[in-house]
């Protein structure tokens, strides 16, 4: 019984100092090294339909678990980006077109993070995941490291006879709430 106190006491002790909320870390970009940046061109698509590939831009998310950082990272295919001990290289992004009738959204990505290999040698960019991320199909491919996710919110291209990307879908909250409200 006093051990059960004890342990009662002590965990509210530490749920207490949790109340105060140190001010969020800063999320600071820096450069890819160099041998790292350069990245070989998508290969060229025998009848490319819509905007030309070098010209898209993907918008993907990447989250820190550690600190709980989130941002998003705006990248054309061929560019790399570097946020802290990893790096995200894009090759291409598409979307389906908008005559199709489930509309998806997709990136080839590779996701580089620089960390110590399993057989405990010395710390070096290694490549944790290579392949397509799918916005609407996210169990299809994941990048499954411990520390860092990457998803592809976004590609914004359009096709020929379009006049702009079609909207998104609304969140589900957002639908819920203007539903209440119509009532």
């Amino acid at each position: 019984m006093r051990f059960t106190a004890a342990l009662a006491a002590s965990a509210a002790l530490l749920l207490g100092a949790c109340k105060d909320e140190a001010p969020a870390p800063r999320v600071q970009e820096t450069e890819v090294p160099e041998d790292l940046a350069t990245m070989t061109a998508p290969a060229e698509m025998a009848e490319q339909d819509g905007t030309p590939m070098e010209e898209r831009v993907a918008t993907l998310g990447l989250l820190n678990k550690r600190n709980n950082i989130s941002q998003d990272i705006e990248l054309k295919p061929g560019e790399s980006r570097r946020v802290g001990d990893v790096i995200v290289r894009l090759s291409a992004c598409e979307r389906t077109a908008p005559y199709e009738t489930a509309p998806d959204e997709g990136a080839f990505v590779q996701v580089l993070v620089n960390q110590r290999p399993p057989d405990g040698g010395d710390a070096g960019w290694q490549r944790v995941f290579s392949g397509w991320l799918f916005k609407n199909k996210p169990s299809i491919n994941v990048v499954e490291h411990p520390v860092y996710d990457v998803w592809v919110k976004s590609c914004a291209m359009t096709f020929d006879g379009e006049a702009a990307p079609p909207p998104s879908a609304p969140e589900p909250s957002e639908t819920a709430a203007s539903d209440s409200t119509e009532a």
